[in-house]
């Protein structure tokens, strides 16, 4: 999500880090621009990725304990990261220590902006009234529909994650294959097929969408890309053929999923059925 959501909504945002050339980013280091660390996986440059400690998440969610507040965190999906299990301990931590204050945690089991399209979805619900109970169980139940399509330009940056063999990445990227992929129950990234060309792996992601949706009028779309603007607008323009005008976000995969999923990827996320 944009920077000026967590602003509006008064929610605090913890930033998985990643490291490059000897230098850390994110959580406890500097800041890159999503463009230019495009540009340098584009150049070959080979990140690595960190997950936050209990000690980092206790340092954001004591303050609020300080000052009486329950707290409801959204943590990244235990799938991808043992993030999750760091809230948890820091959690069971700030119980002892401060016993008045309420703290859950929800293992979204979603990533990019499926996390995002989820916290929205709970925002509204927050905001509409309900009890921190309320709440939580609300997204516990929310987030087995939070749908998670995506497809990757190049197949090395999954190969390097074990997610495709070496063969296979070799192959598939002289082909021209491109593979379909989504977020599973237990919050892994799982291939489901495979086209051959970039528009129809495209494509693939709004079929999806037209077979699983449970969209209302008011529902909205997310997009997220990296660093591939052009195909972000075709995708829109096939949504738009398919479902009309609709509320659509659109905003950049971030720095640390980006390691993973390269330069090139787009990916839709909706309410739907099931996953």
């Amino acid at each position: 999500m944009p920077a000026d959501y967590f602003a509006a909504h008064e929610i605090d945002c913890v930033k998985l880090g990643f490291t490059l050339d000897g230098a850390t980013y994110g959580e406890d280091g500097g800041e890159m621009d999503v463009k230019e660390f495009y540009e340098l996986l584009r150049n070959g440059a080979m990140p690595k990725t960190f997950q936050i400690t209990p000690a980092q998440a206790l340092s954001h969610i004591e303050p609020f304990a300080k000052e009486g507040k329950d707290i409801l965190i959204i943590a990244f999906s235990s799938g991808l990261s043992g993030t999750y299990e760091s809230y948890l301990t820091a959690a069971k931590e700030i119980k002892e220590k401060y016993p008045g204050v309420e703290v859950c945690v929800v293992d979204s089991l979603c990533a990019s902006c499926g996390q995002g399209l989820l916290l929205d979805y709970v925002v509204k619900k927050a905001d509409s009234g309900a009890s921190l109970q309320e709440t939580v169980a609300y997204a516990e139940d929310l987030k087995w529909h939070i749908c998670h399509y995506f497809t990757v330009d190049d197949l090395f940056h999954l190969k390097r994650g074990g997610r495709v063999s070496g063969t296979t990445a070799a192959i598939g990227s002289l082909l021209r294959i491109k593979p379909v992929l989504h977020v599973d129950n237990e919050g892994h990234l799982i291939a489901i097929g495979k086209t051959m060309g970039r528009r129809k792996s495209i494509s693939a992601l709004v079929e999806k969408m037209v077979e699983l949706h449970t969209l209302g009028k008011d529902d909205p779309i997310f997009i997220s890309h990296g660093d591939c603007q052009g195909d972000v607008d075709y995708l829109i323009g096939l949504i738009k053929e398919r479902f009309g005008d609709r509320k659509i976000y659109v905003n950049m995969i971030g720095n640390v999923i980006g390691t993973h999923s390269g330069a090139g990827t787009v990916a839709l996320f909706f309410k739907g059925k099931h996953r």
